[in-house]
Parts: C-alpha cells; sequence; structure tokens
C-alpha cells in the first residue's frame, strides 16, 4: 500500500514539472518527456518506498505553483494548497532544502516581476543570502547555519561501513573555510563518482550516468539555442539547483548519498539543458563531419 501512495505522488510530482517544462519550453514535448523519466539516477532514487520521490515532489509542487501563479499572476487555493504541502513535505523530510529553495523562489518572483533584471535579481538575492548564512548566529545562536553543515559533514565522516566514503578535507565554521573547499564540494557533487570510484553495479551506473550528463553539458555549452523567452524561470533552475548541489558537497563525503541527494534535481537540471539544446544544428555538424569523411575516404 505504501509503495503505491509513494509512487502516486511521485508521478504526481513528476507530472507537474513535465507541464511545467512543456509551457516552458513549447514543442518540445519528446525531449522533455524522455529527459524528465529517463535519468537513470532519478527513477531509482524516486521509485519504491525511497524518500527521494516525496521529496522530488515536494519541488514540483513549489515550482508548479509558482510558475503558473507568477505566470498567470492568479493564485487560487489549488495553488497555495500545493505550495503549502510541497513546503510542508521538504519541511518534514529535508529541511536544508527547505532552507534552499525559499531565496531562489523569492528571486523567482522577483525576477518575473522584472524580467529585464533577472540575472542582477538573482545575483543580488544570492549575495544576500550568503551573508545572511554567515552572520545569523550573530542574531540568534540557534541560526548558527556553517555549523550546522560542519555538524552533518562530521556526522557522515564518523559513519562506518559501506565502500563508498572518501577523505575530504574537513570544514570549519566559517567563511574562509566554506571557500576555501567550494571547488572540492563542486567536484564532489557534480563529477564523482570518477570511473576508478566504480566498485560496485550501482557506482558503475553513477560513474557512467555524470559522465554522459557532463558531455552533454559540454554539447550544451556548443550547441545550444540562443533565445529563450523563460530567463527568470531557467535562472531559478539553475541557482536552486547549484546551491543543493554546493550543500551536498560541503556535507557529504559518501559517493553513494551524494548520487542519491542529487537525484532529485536531476529533471530541473537536464531538461532545460536538452531542450534548449539546437538538435538541427547538431545534426548538421555530424553530417558534415560524416560528408568529409566519406569524401577522403574516396579520393583515397
Amino acid at each position: 500500500m505504501n509503495v503505491i501512495f509513494y509512487s502516486f505522488i511521485t508521478l504526481f510530482g513528476a507530472f507537474a514539472i513535465y507541464r511545467v517544462m512543456n509551457d516552458a519550453f513549447p514543442g518540445k514535448k519528446t525531449t522533455i518527456l524522455l529527459a524528465t523519466f529517463l535519468v537513470p539516477s532519478f527513477l531509482y532514487w524516486t521509485s519504491g518506498l525511497h524518500k527521494e520521490g516525496l521529496i522530488f515532489s515536494g519541488i514540483s509542487f513549489i515550482v508548479y505553483a509558482t510558475y503558473f501563479g507568477t505566470k498567470e499572476k492568479k493564485w487560487g487555493w489549488k495553488r497555495i494548497t500545493g505550495l503549502i504541502i510541497g513546503l510542508l513535505l521538504l519541511l518534514v523530510l529535508r529541511n536544508f532544502i527547505l532552507i534552499i529553495i525559499l531565496p531562489a523562489i523569492v528571486a523567482w518572483i522577483a525576477a518575473q516581476r522584472w524580467p529585464k533584471r533577472a540575472l542582477a535579481i538573482f545575483a543580488g538575492v544570492y549575495i544576500a543570502g550568503a551573508i545572511l548564512f554567515f552572520t545569523a548566529r550573530y542574531i540568534s545562536p540557534g541560526l548558527d547555519f556553517p555549523q550546522a553543515v560542519v555538524n552533518k559533514q562530521q556526522a557522515f565522516i564518523q559513519l562506518k561501513g559501506g565502500n563508498s566514503s572518501i577523505p575530504i578535507e574537513e570544514l570549519e565554521p566559517n567563511a574562509i573555510s566554506f571557500l576555501k573547499n567550494t571547488p572540492q564540494a563542486i567536484n564532489l557533487s557534480t563529477i564523482r563518482p570518477y570511473p576508478s570510484d566504480v566498485k560496485h553495479i550501482l557506482s558503475l551506473a553513477a560513474a557512467i550516468e555524470i559522465n554522459v550528463l557532463l558531455l552533454l553539458f559540454v554539447i550544451f555549452i556548443i550547441w545550444h539555442h540562443r533565445e529563450n523567452r523563460s530567463w527568470p524561470f531557467l535562472y531559478f533552475c539553475i541557482f536552486f539547483c547549484f546551491s543543493v548541489l554546493l550543500a551536498i558537497g560541503f556535507s557529504v563525503n559518501n559517493l553513494g548519498a551524494i548520487v542519491r541527494y542529487r537525484s532529485i534535481i536531476m529533471p530541473l537540471l537536464v531538461v532545460p539543458m536538452l531542450a534548449s539544446l539546437n538538435w538541427e544544428k547538431l545534426g548538421r555538424f555530424f553530417q558534415y563531419n560524416i560528408n568529409n569523411k566519406r569524401n577522403l575516404n574516396n579520393s583515397a
């Protein structure tokens, strides 16, 4: 019964994200469908009784309500209810994501109001958020966010068992230490596991997946559509997902846990990337190189 309930909520959340992406990237239904449902780590960790499915649904409800609420300038009781349910799911299941998503939502709503200043708005909100992150403890000792991250990292370091934990540089609860450890955090959450980290079938699948996604990202950088009508939403995806990845990289040293934690944001990363990719231009590039190779072989 619980499996059916979890699966239903997860599918409902995936459908909500699918609706948002279809509206943000019109005419890309097939790409969006495949990118949403065919990322292996997302499918694995959001299925069954894993709580990642409910966490993803919480994020989806928030994104759906905010996207259509700001676009249509209508916040009916259904959208407000969905927003509240999403926030409660994050509060109960993984409260650090709730802390991360709130400034992203604030910046998104403001950027939707002033779209020409979207990037400046997101940058301003996140600079203010970073300052508050390190100074809130002077307002109240209970708001010592850097120490909370350090405690989380120490808890993972002290965990015994398993063979996917790796040695890392330990954090201290100050801005300099966090800045110094940022490259390590980015490496852990966006590039690992390396092929050399593979020890079993799941780590092999995770290594293949992250390397394919990194290759797709490089292709996206070179061959993407220049125009886009949804910059506030795209900035939300970028800033929110990067913040989640940083939080994971700062606090987790177990590669299995890293793959699990980052799985919930995969649709928000992969779908915009593939939907914005200029497939026609990419196809012409490969066709041109194939023709050149044939011409060279014929002339030889």
